[in-house]
C-alpha cells in the first residue's frame, strides 16, 4: 500500500505520516526530513535553503526525482512531502492533504524549532511563495489544488490523536475492488 501525507509546513504532515506508518507496518519515508538534512549540510535553515532553490533548480529536482522513484517503485510506504500526492500520481493509494490555519500552523513551529511566532509566521510565508512559485515553475503544479486528494483535514479542529484516529479509520476502510475511480493527475511535468 502507498499512501501519501501532504500539506504545508506546520499542517501535521510528520506527525501523522508516522503514525500511519507505524498503525500499518509501513516504511516512512519524509521529503522534509531530507530538505533539511540538506540544507544543514550547508550550514542553511530550511528558508535559507527554500531561497537558495530558487537560484538552484537541481535542489528541488533531485529530491523531487528520488520521491517519485519512491512512489513509483515502492510499495507499503507512507511519502510524506509538500508533492508527495502530485509526484505518486496514481501510483498512490490513498492521498491525504493535511492543512491549519496559518496562524495555528506558526505557533506549532515555533513551539517545536523554538523561536517567536512572528518569525515562524514571516518564515513560513516566504518559504510557501517560494516554493508554490518553484512547483508550477518546474512541474506544472498549482499546489493550492487540492482536487487529487483523497482526505482532506483541517487539523486545527481536532487534536493529533483524533485526526490520527480519523486517517487510520479511512485507510482500513481503503477497499480497492470497490474504489470507482481516484481523482486524476493531470498536466504534471516531471522533469528532473
Amino acid at each position: 500500500m502507498l499512501l501519501t501525507v501532504s500539506g504545508p509546513p506546520g499542517s501535521g504532515k510528520s506527525t501523522n505520516a508516522a503514525a500511519l506508518a507505524a498503525a500499518f507496518d509501513l516504511d516512512h519515508v519524509s521529503g522534509g526530513d531530507i530538505f533539511r538534512e540538506l540544507a544543514a549540510e550547508r550550514g542553511l535553515s530550511p528558508v535559507e535553503f527554500n531561497e537558495l532553490a530558487e537560484e538552484d533548480d537541481q535542489i528541488d529536482r533531485d529530491l523531487d526525482a528520488r520521491l517519485r522513484e519512491i512512489a513509483v517503485e515502492d510499495d507499503d510506504v507512507v511519502l510524506e512531502s509538500r508533492l508527495a500526492g502530485w509526484l505518486a500520481g496514481d501510483h498512490a493509494d490513498v492521498k491525504i492533504w493535511l492543512d491549519a490555519p496559518l496562524a495555528v500552523r506558526a505557533d506549532r513551529i515555533a513551539d517545536r524549532e523554538d523561536k517567536s511566532v512572528a518569525v515562524a509566521r514571516e518564515e513560513t510565508e516566504r518559504r510557501e511563495q517560494s516554493e508554490r512559485k518553484r512547483y508550477q515553475e518546474y512541474y506544472n503544479i498549482d499546489i493550492a489544488d487540492l482536487s487529487i486528494y483523497d482526505i482532506t483535514y483541517n487539523t486545527a479542529r481536532w487534536g493529533p490523536e483524533a485526526v490520527q484516529r480519523m486517517l487510520t479509520t479511512a485507510v482500513e476502510a481503503y477497499d480497492p475492488d470497490i474504489d470507482e475511480g481516484k481523482a486524476p493527475v493531470e498536466g504534471v511535468v516531471y522533469d528532473f
